[in-house]
């Protein structure tokens, strides 16, 4: 696995490193020995996906709050997303700072989202599926959430926001 660094600490782009043959390639996406080498969280108890029947689908921006904070490692499997991540640990250099990239079933590059942040993403194509692997179990009482179009941080989408649901589009201003 290959593991670069963005200028949010702690959080990595991670692109398979690809063994190709005749056949193809075979690549790991996952290791909890290169993640805990990078000083990043390997925990694991929880996967999920989602599923964006249309372009334009907007999920986030989401975390959770101690003490249920989570990683997550986050890859597109079909169609493409533009992903978005912001450094909300106040104690940060980076604080309130936002990093984009976008994730492609044929790029497969991943994003590490290290716990503090919040998560988002922009589906750029129709029938787009994203797959996350999670630190920690999804704790109801403990999820929040800050608004994708909040001045505070100044997101640029590189396009419309065509589908998202009302909690995700009520969050209120963000405030420390």
């Amino acid at each position: 696995m290959i593991f670069a660094e963005t200028k949010l600490k702690g959080a990595f782009i991670i692109q398979p490193e690809k063994l190709e043959d005749e056949r193809g390639f075979f690549a790991r996406t996952w290791c909890k020995r290169e993640l805990e080498a990078h000083g990043l969280n390997p925990n694991l108890v929880q996967c999920n996906i989602s599923f964006n029947k249309k372009r334009g689908t907007l999920r986030g921006m989401h975390y959770q709050v101690p003490p249920y904070e989570e990683a997550k490692l986050v890859r597109c499997s079909m169609g493409a997303i533009y992903d978005v991540i912001i450094d909300l640990r106040p104690d940060s250099q980076a604080f309130k700072q936002w990093i984009s990239v976008e994730l492609t079933a044929e790029n497969r590059k991943m994003i590490y989202v290290p716990e503090g942040f919040a998560h988002g993403s922009l589906s750029l194509e129709a029938n787009t599926e994203v797959f996350y692997q999670m630190s920690e179990f999804y704790a109801p009482d403990c999820a929040r959430g800050v608004r994708w179009s909040d001045p505070a941080f100044g997101i640029v989408w590189p396009g419309d926001v065509t589908v998202i649901s009302e909690s995700d589009n009520q969050y209120p201003d963000f405030t420390i």
